[in-house]
C-alpha cells in the first residue's frame, strides 16, 4: 500500500524559507518520478515541481522557478521541497505525488503571511 507523509509546513513571513519533506513507503521509491503539488483555497491543485527517478531532470512552472528546489534521497525514500523567497500567493496545502500512481498524502499547510 502506497503511503506518503508530508511534513515541514507552517507559518512563515514573506521572503522566508521552508523545507518540506515527504516520507514514502509501499512502493519502490527509486523507480518512480515524483512531484510536489499545491492547492490553495478555492483553487485547483497545481504542479509546483517534479523530479525524475534518479534526479537527472527537474521541472518547475514559472511561478516558482528560481525559488523552489525539488530533491530526493533514494536511500531514505524521501522527497524534499526547498522553498525560498516565499510569497503570500504560495499559501496552500502542499502534497507529494508518485508520478503514474493515484495515491496522495494528507498534505502539509504552508501559510505565508506577515
Amino acid at each position: 500500500q502506497v503511503q506518503l507523509v508530508e511534513s515541514g509546513g507552517g507559518l512563515v513571513q514573506p521572503g522566508g524559507s521552508l523545507r518540506l519533506s515527504c516520507a514514502a513507503s509501499g512502493f519502490i521509491f527509486r523507480n518512480y518520478g515524483m512531484s510536489w503539488y499545491r492547492q490553495a483555497p478555492e483553487k485547483e491543485r497545481e504542479l509546483v515541481a517534479s523530479i525524475s527517478s534518479l534526479s537527472r531532470t527537474t521541472n518547475y512552472p514559472d511561478a516558482v522557478k528560481g525559488r523552489f528546489t525539488i530533491s530526493r534521497d533514494n536511500a531514505k525514500n524521501t522527497l524534499y521541497l526547498q522553498m525560498n523567497s516565499l510569497k503570500p500567493e504560495d499559501t496552500a496545502v502542499y502534497y507529494c505525488h508518485v508520478n503514474g500512481l493515484t495515491a496522495w498524502g494528507q498534505g502539509t499547510l504552508v501559510t505565508v503571511s506577515s
